[in-house]
């Protein structure tokens, strides 16, 4: 976790299914940069799944990695990129699936978004905890 003049700050990257729901995470300090957990979270695509990220994530490096398991990246580039890369407007629309899973995260357990816990090992179990439940809450409203 990392600390600022506000407390322990603490970023979560999250790998999330077409569905929105949590597949893998990566906890990093608060002011470290987003693209590193990037080859940790991203192992193991399937060719022809589409990988939607934001604006931080736009690196040469994410992208390759992404094309040499075979998959699509939905990136857009950044403001300073020499050459913007394309990307599908209308598939990049999916990605509020990923910040709804967040919103749905915090509102699951309150010391999640308030960062209650002091370890990151104990930060981790409780996001682990919050998203079984939601992962139950969506099978068991699913016919």
């Amino acid at each position: 976790m990392g600390r600022s003049r506000g407390g322990l700050t603490t970023k979560i990257h999250a790998l999330t299914n077409q569905d929105g729901l949590p597949i893998r995470y990566e906890l990093t300090p608060g002011q470290a940069h987003d693209a590193p957990p990037c080859e940790q979270l991203l192992d193991g695509l399937q060719p022809g799944q589409y990988v939607l990220a934001d604006k931080a994530y736009d690196a040469d490096w994410i992208r390759k990695m992404i094309w040499e398991q075979g998959a699509i990246d939905v990136i857009p580039s950044k403001s300073n990129r020499k050459l913007p890369a394309e990307f599908d407007v209308d598939i990049y629309r999916e990605r509020n699936k990923i910040e709804r899973f967040f919103g749905r995260l915090k509102a699951s357990f309150r010391r999640i978004a308030t960062r209650y816990e002091k370890t990151s090992a104990n930060f981790l179990a409780m996001i682990k905890l919050a998203s079984v439940r939601l992962w139950c809450q969506f099978y068991e409203s699913a016919a």
